[in-house]
């Protein structure tokens, strides 16, 4: 029974799409054909930041996700604000994106961050990624030269300190990545490998803000609180949807889709530093 209900979790997270082509020519924008159908508003070419928005946002699905599903509310409404988006699929595996090593999927992302500064002219990005594809960028911030690339990094529900398990069952975790071959999935058990080293030393690196947004309801990444990042006040907030919004009970996957969810990320996005939760949640802001 629990295998099934692991396969259950896994495959309805399933999306389709194609992983990141390591491409070039940013400068001409060829590489955003390569990543396949993005979300309304994303990957527009011809987009240059403007002055009131110096940072193109990077939008990063999580594990088992495609851009143009994960972001399908989110990116519009971006776009709608001014803001240039961009999106990429990644770490393909076995047919299944975001499922590949994860040590894989960030250099894709690195490609794809070069690519995005190459075209747009801006000396940074500002990434929004949901679970995996919140946790993920720091590893390319860590190991692969990023951080003095990404002004903001705004989880939706990351896995930054791993899962114990989906519905906290430890197995569960482990056999549904049995199920689909993905190693992502083995990789961001709470006591992986992958996942101990990702967390040595600082959790957050120089003056990029780090704004982390989950739910109490995540039957995904387990604790909740493994989410939470560690670091200085000015550049890091750990927020908790339902000390804002009580009656909120939005669950790991569909906070991807929660408009109440997106006034952090927009308020991060807006101002100095990472997000200010009571500022975000003003009626007159």
């Amino acid at each position: 029974m629990k295998k099934l209900f692991a396969m259950f979790i896994m495959i309805s997270l399933i999306g389709t799409g194609s992983g990141t082509v390591m491409a070039e020519g940013g400068s001409s924008g060829g590489f955003l054909k390569e990543e396949g159908t993005p979300p309304p508003g994303a990957n527009d070419p011809d987009c240059r930041p403007s002055e009131a928005h110096p940072e193109p946002v990077v939008l990063v699905p999580g594990t088992f996700e495609t851009m143009e599903r994960n972001f399908i509310n989110l990116s519009p409404m971006l776009k709608e604000k001014g803001y240039c988006v961009f999106s990429l699929n990644y770490g393909e595996q076995n047919g299944l994106p975001a499922s590949g090593p994860i040590e894989d999927s960030a250099e894709e992302l690195k490609v794809f961050v070069n690519n995005v500064l190459e075209l747009t002219g801006a000396e940074k990005v500002s990434i929004v990624g949901h679970s995996q594809g919140g946790m993920m960028p720091r590893y390319y911030m860590k190991n692969l030269g990023g951080s003095e690339q990404v002004e903001d990094l705004i989880g939706l529900v990351p896995s930054n300190h791993g899962t114990t398990g989906v519905a906290g069952f430890s197995d569960l975790t482990t056999t549904g990545a049995d199920v689909t071959s993905c190693t992502a999935c083995h990789q961001q058990s709470s006591d992986s490998e992958f996942i101990t080293d990702l967390n040595k030393g600082a959790e957050t690196l120089g003056s990029t803000s780090y704004t982390v947004i989950t739910t109490r309801n995540d039957e995904v990444v387990v604790p909740y609180t493994s989410a939470f990042l560690s670091g200085p006040d000015e550049t890091v907030e750990n927020i908790t949807i339902q000390d804002y919004y009580p009656y909120d009970q939005i669950e790991h996957q569909n906070i991807a889709q929660d408009p109440l969810a997106f006034n952090f990320v927009f308020d991060a996005l807006e101002h100095e530093g990472p997000a200010d939760p009571d500022r975000a949640v003003a009626l007159f802001k």
